[in-house]
C-alpha cells in the first residue's frame, strides 16, 4: 500500500515541516498498522499527532463547549449518541471530530452552541487550550479486557481480515506494554479519573459497566452534569426510557447511515457496532492474558482510589 492509499491518521506525506522536525526527535515504534510517536506521554500515529498539535495551538474554547472523551473502543459512540439526544431536547447542535487534521484554525462559526466534540486524548493534552475554561468534559471508562476484544474485532474488520488470533496477541502485548494508540491505557484513564476528583463540576467520569447495569440512573446523571436535567414531567412522560431506546445498540446499528455509511477514513460505520456486552472478554482471552491484565491494572491504579 503506498502512502496516498493509507488512512489519513497513518500518512506522513502531508505533515508540515514543523511536525516532521518534531517527530524526528520523538520516541517512536511500529505496530501492525504503522509508525507510532510518543508526544507528551501518549502514543499517536503521525497525522493524529499533527491534529493534536493543531488543536493545542489553534483551538479557541467557548464556555458552553462539551467534550466526550474515552480510550478507543470504550463506548464513545454510545455516549455521544446519549449526549446528542439529551441536548436535542433543548436545541439543535453539531457533533464534530477530526476538525484539526488539516488546520489549526478550522471554521467553527457554522456550529451552533453548545458545540460537541469527541477525543481520545488524555486530559493533560486536552487541557492545553481548555485551561481555565468552564466547558464540560465527559469521560467513559470501560473494562480494558473488553476494550481489547472490541479493538481486536474492529481492527480485523478494518483490515478486512478474518478474526485472527495473532492480531489479538499482538494487540494484547501492545496494550500491556503501554505502547498503543492513545496509550498507555492506564495513563489515559487515570488522567480523567484524577481530573474528575479535582474538578467534578467540569469533568464527569462515567463507567461503561454502570451505564449498562443502571442506564436510567446514569443518563439522568449525565443530563444533570450537562446542565439539562430531566423535569418531573419528562420523567413521568417516559422521556428517559425514550432516549435510552433511541440510543440503544439495536436502534443505532439499524440506522441506514450506520449500515451503509463510511467515515472520512473509509471505515464502515457498521464496524463501530458489535455486541456492547459486559464481560465478553472471557470468551476470547486466555487465563494467562486475563491474569496479566489484572496485575497491570492493580499495579497502575494502586493509590488512585479508582476501583477496577
Amino acid at each position: 500500500m503506498n502512502e496516498k492509499e493509507l488512512p489519513d491518521h497513518l500518512r506522513e506525506d502531508n505533515l508540515s515541516e514543523e511536525t516532521k522536525t518534531l517527530i524526528s526527535s520523538l520516541p517512536s515504534t511500529k505496530d501492525f498498522l504503522g509508525k507510532l510517536y510518543n508526544y507528551q506521554g501518549c502514543w499517536y500515529y503521525p497525522n493524529t499527532l499533527l491534529g493534536v498539535r493543531n488543536f493545542q495551538k489553534g483551538f479557541k474554547p467557548q464556555e458552553t463547549d462539551i467534550v466526550i472523551a474515552s480510550f478507543p473502543k470504550s463506548g464513545t459512540t454510545w455516549l455521544k449518541a446519549l449526549t446528542v439526544a439529551l441536548l436535542e431536547r433543548l436545541k439543535n447542535n453539531s457533533s464534530n471530530t477530526n476538525l484539526y487534521l488539516n488546520s489549526s484554525t478550522p471554521d467553527l462559526t457554522k456550529f451552533s452552541s453548545p458545540r460537541l466534540f469527541s477525543t481520545h486524548m488524555p486530559l493533560h493534552t486536552l487541557q492545553v487550550p481548555f485551561k481555565d475554561s468552564p466547558c464540560k468534559i465527559v469521560y467513559v471508562c470501560r473494562d480494558v479486557k473488553d476494550v481489547l476484544v472490541s479493538q481486536w474485532f474492529f481492527r480485523c474488520a478494518y483490515l478486512q481480515k478474518e478474526l485472527n488470533k495473532s492480531v489479538l496477541e499482538s494487540s494484547f502485548e501492545s496494550l500491556c506494554s503501554g505502547v498503543v494508540y492513545f496509550g498507555p491505557f492506564w495513563e489515559n484513564v487515570l488522567s480523567y479519573w484524577k481530573g474528575s476528583l479535582e474538578d467534578p463540576e467540569h469533568v464527569l467520569f462515567m463507567r461503561y459497566e454502570e451505564m449498562k447495569s443502571e442506564p436510567a440512573a446514569q443518563v439522568k446523571r449525565l443530563a444533570e452534569f450537562l446542565g439539562c436535567p430531566f423535569t418531573e414531567e419528562e420523567e413521568e412522560g417516559g422521556s428517559v426510557d425514550k432516549i435510552l431506546e433511541l440510543c440503544s445498540l439495536r436502534s443505532l446499528s439499524s440506522m441506514e447511515i450506520n449500515k451503509t455509511g463510511k467515515t472520512s477514513n473509509n471505515v464502515h460505520y457498521s464496524n463501530f457496532f458489535r455486541k456492547g456486552e459486559v464481560g465478553d472478554s472471557k470468551n476470547h482471552l486466555t487465563p494467562e492474558m486475563d491474569n496479566k491484565i489484572d496485575m497491570i491494572v492493580e499495579e497502575k491504579y494502586k493509590g488512585s482510589g479508582l476501583k477496577y
